[in-house]
């Protein structure tokens, strides 16, 4: 017994005095036969209001005697005597609702409305009205009370500002704060622009699965699950593009996924386990092709969502009307380390050295690419402020991607880096079933030599390899990230509803 209340006091705090007082109210009224109604029907919305009747004259609205049926949260009140205000809110807006004693039934306003609290959802029908102020207001008829809340909510004032409650109690972030909510439909109406772009643009929507016999696409570390029927371990998808590349091989020519994606790895403004993306591939393309592919696209979004090129993040203009920068990974390092010469990219042991003093931890089978790769990571990835692609990417890092036909030390393979994060990857994509072979057994070789176990051969994609997969450009875009830019957000869990965090 005792441990069955330790366990009901860790789950459930005791009420304090406000949430007492709410709960006998409840029950007060539910012994009056109160039942949280459903018969509410609304007839129109607050930002509909607004927009139809803002701009009338108080004698016109007196003439028409509009009469409405809306629905929301109480958020704020003024008892005045026999009269009231308060404040409606509903998902698109709020407004003012004048009540008086009047017109109610008989001991309502005093029994009944005058005990509701904030939070509580109420039914208002009436009709439209502007103040001596001129606020367009509800005159109601009828008030009914179809939700009761137990639990207040937080300061009008303030609103809500303590971010691990954010996180953590999404929907007291969306009632409280009207910027979290814009934020929230912006990504919505991102993500609608971005599929009616591929739409328009002759792409077909594709699925693939979630759960992978083996982790691919990535060398990102999977979320491991067990399948009770069959008997076998699966993995959450990392990635989709092994299976994307075998629909191409089967025959269509221009396809994309907008899809979750799950990576066993760490937190941070950047990074979410659970994750959205967008992957898209093209046959008889080059990742050149692919690298303007995404600047219209960014334009194109950029437009429908702004009416304009340019958006603003933080103290930075980014305008999508302009070409954007390229530079040779080198070339990047280069510019952002002065003290590392163009011959010292050739050394190996130059670059191990440079890696020492930048404290990375290194593997015992790194190549070169390998060292360059993770010093211009280190130094230049947080660096590259305005839209930025970068080339020329190291082999080794790059087990997917077609090799560059003049030095195959590098890949045809870019990545697009936007206020220091990197937004999207793409390339030409590998075709050839034996170098494919041979980059999958070397990626195995090193990822055992750290310990990890979780990189697998992938005879099943080179199985279909071996049919023949058409010179293709692909191209992968974080969909969190990219929204953190046109909404101006600097942590990847402000456009993630429900983002993943610690344990209290």
């Amino acid at each position: 017994m005792l441990k069955k209340n330790i366990l009901k006091n860790k789950i459930q705090k005791p009420l304090n005095q406000e949430e007492k007082i709410r709960k006998k109210k409840l029950m007060d009224i539910c012994q009056e036969g109160f039942n949280f109604p459903n018969n509410f029907k609304p007839n129109t919305t607050i930002i509909q209001i607004h927009e139809l009747y803002f701009l009338k004259t108080n004698e016109y609205l007196k003439t028409k005697n509009i009469k409405i049926s809306i629905a929301g949260r109480m958020t704020q009140k003024r008892i005045m005597g026999k009269s009231s205000f308060f404040t409606l809110q509903d998902s698109d807006g709020k407004i003012q609702i004048y009540v008086t004693k009047n017109i109610c039934p008989l001991n309502f306003y005093s029994d009944q409305f005058k005990k509701w609290n904030l939070g509580d959802i109420i039914g208002v029908t009436g009709h439209v009205f502007k103040t001596k102020t001129g606020e367009l207001t509800i005159y109601s008829h009828t008030l009914t009370l179809l939700t009761k809340t137990l639990r207040p909510l937080p300061n009008k004032f303030h609103g809500l500002s303590d971010p691990e409650i954010k996180y953590r109690k999404r929907y007291l972030d969306l009632i409280s704060n009207e910027e979290s909510l814009k934020i929230f439909k912006k990504r919505s109406i991102i993500l609608n622009i971005i599929r009616t772009f591929m739409l328009n643009n002759n792409f077909l929507e594709v699925e693939t699965p979630m759960m992978h016999s083996i982790p691919g696409g990535a060398t990102a570390r999977p979320f491991i699950t067990h399948h009770n029927a069959l008997k076998i371990n699966l993995y959450l998808r990392i990635a989709p593009e092994l299976y994307l590349k075998q629909l191409i091989i089967g025959g269509f020519n221009k396809i994309f996924e907008i899809n979750r994606n799950f990576r066993n790895e760490g937190l941070s403004t950047k990074h979410n386990p659970e994750f959205t993306m967008m992957e898209t591939y093209i046959t008889y393309a080059d990742y050149k092709d692919m690298m303007q592919f995404t600047e219209n696209l960014f334009k194109h979004i950029s437009k429908k969502i702004n009416n304009s090129t340019k958006v603003y993040y933080g103290e930075y203009t980014f305008d999508f009307s302009k070409k954007f920068k390229r530079l040779t990974m080198k070339q990047a390092i280069l510019l952002f380390n002065k003290n590392i010469a163009p011959l010292d990219l050739k050394n190996i042991e130059i670059l191990k050295n440079i890696t020492l003093k930048l404290k990375i931890k290194v593997n015992k089978n790194w190549k070169l690419g390998h060292y360059i790769a993770q010093i211009f990571e280190k130094t230049v990835e947080k660096k590259l402020i305005e839209p930025t692609f970068i080339t020329d990417y190291p082999i080794e890092i790059s087990p997917l991607a077609k090799r560059n036909s003049i030095d195959n030390t590098i890949a045809d393979r870019f990545e697009l880096f936007i206020g220091g994060n990197e937004i999207g990857n793409g390339f030409s994509e590998l075709n050839d079933a034996e170098d494919q072979k041979n980059r999958f057994n070397e990626q195995i070789l090193n990822k055992l030599s750290e310990n990890e176990q979780h990189i697998l051969y992938d005879k099943d994609y080179i199985t279909a390899l071996e049919y023949g997969l058409p010179p293709t450009a692909g191209l992968g875009i974080g969909l969190d990230r990219l929204i953190m830019i046109f909404t101006n957000q600097h942590s990847i869990k402000d456009v993630i509803l429900f983002p993943t965090l610690r344990p209290l």
